[in-house]
């Protein structure tokens, strides 16, 4: 990074530091979300559990365990290039990507299953708050594996730090979603 350009405490952090404010600005964001879907499970707490029981909890944990599993993959893609090895580096990222995909399959069948027992955005504030948000995050699952491809791409340090921290940014929010939406009651 140039030094004339100090970001602050944003310039100790891997990648550009312009990803950290987009980061910093999506969590603000997805903490909105949270906090409105407490609020909402507050004010209406049956309604809330009777819909929460008609979600799939294997889906959620799968989803999970997917994520999780791909942004260690892409932290060893990272790991790769920063020890000079730009093909396993790539290696690492397609292994991620590919579980981003497996993501958004499951993702799929689990709304197709609410699908078909007409659950849907304007069933209840549950289901209003459920598909946004999860919809949202399905958003920037797809917005990751675009720049993960752009990492394989352009193999620079930078390049990888700056598109695996949106990845890690995408896994850190499902594991703030899955437990909120899929298991506290």
């Amino acid at each position: 990074m140039d030094d004339n350009n100090d970001w602050g405490a944003l310039s100790g952090l891997p990648g550009n530091p312009m990803m950290w404010v987009l980061i910093l600005s999506e969590l603000v964001v997805f903490g909105a979300f949270i906090l409105g879907f407490a609020g909402a499970r507050l004010a209406d707490p049956v309604l809330f559990a009777d819909s929460q029981s008609q979600l799939d909890r294997l889906y959620g944990g799968l989803n999970t365990l997917v994520l999780v599993t791909s942004g260690w993959m892409a932290a060893l893609a990272v790991r790769s290039r920063m020890d000079g090895q730009v093909r396993a580096a790539r290696v690492w990222l397609v292994l991620a990507a590919v579980l981003g995909i497996v993501f958004i399959i499951i993702k799929g069948f689990e709304y197709n299953d609410k699908f078909v027992l007409d659950l849907g955005m304007e069933t209840n504030t549950f289901w209003t708050l459920y598909f946004l948000m999860t919809g949202f995050h399905a958003a920037h699952v797809v917005l990751g594996l675009v720049l993960l491809g752009v990492a394989m791409v352009w193999t620079e340090v930078e390049t990888l730090e700056t598109c695996t921290a949106f990845w890690h940014m995408v896994d850190m929010i499902w594991l703030l979603l899955y437990p909120v939406i899929y298991l506290i009651h």
